[in-house]
């Protein structure tokens, strides 16, 4: 399943990396870390429920997916996106994309282009960093000018991940009540031409 050498990878998910999934959710890990608890455990449930439509609602480049609900329980449409699975000789994490054609631009309610987040572990060996470089890659022929990454001021490894992969601050900023508020950072990381 995984190269034995162990190299960072990102892949698309399915149902051979399921299990793993799985099993970081049980162990406590979730990909979303506004909300961490409800999201294991809506994503376990619908696993269990559907575990293809599961995976299928990971990749959604059309936004075809019902509306999301944000930490304050408002409902907003969906943008455009999709998860890839960090691997290296197993589960490393998840980081996804979303964006709105045609613009960078994104709607005030969402927060940067890419999140993630690597399980508990597996962080200090680099894996997050090497993701982000890799999905910078992967996403380049979307034609975006750049991507916004926003992270807490006190998160220093993500802001390190950030750096590392060509982010520079562009503001501070404060949260919107959607996100109960509280102090941010907003980066932006240049792309190349397609």
């Amino acid at each position: 399943m995984d190269d034995p050498a162990r190299a960072t990878r990102l892949v698309r998910p399915a149902p051979e990396y399921l299990p793993d999934y799985v099993a970081a959710l049980e162990r406590g890990w979730s990909p979303d870390n506004v909300t961490p608890g409800a999201t294991a455990r809506e994503h376990l449930a619908f696993i269990a429920r559907d575990a293809a439509g599961f995976l299928a609602s990971l990749d959604d480049p059309e936004a075809r997916g019902g509306p999301i609900t944000l930490p304050d329980g408002s409902v907003k449409p969906r943008l455009p996106g999709f998860r890839r699975w960090i691997r290296d000789g197993g589960f490393c994490g998840a980081i996804g994309m979303r964006w709105q054609p045609g613009t960078p631009e994104l709607p005030p309610h969402v927060l940067g282009h890419i999140g993630y987040a690597v399980v508990p572990w597996r962080r200090r060996e680099g894996q997050a960093t090497r993701a982000l470089g890799l999905l910078l890659a992967e996403i380049a022929p979307l034609g975006l000018p750049w991507v916004e990454l926003t992270t807490e001021p006190e998160n220093l490894a993500s802001i390190r991940v950030i750096e590392a992969n060509g982010g520079r601050l562009v503001e501070r900023f404060a949260k919107g009540p959607e996100y109960g508020g509280g102090p941010g950072l907003r980066f932006r990381i240049a792309l190349p031409r397609p």
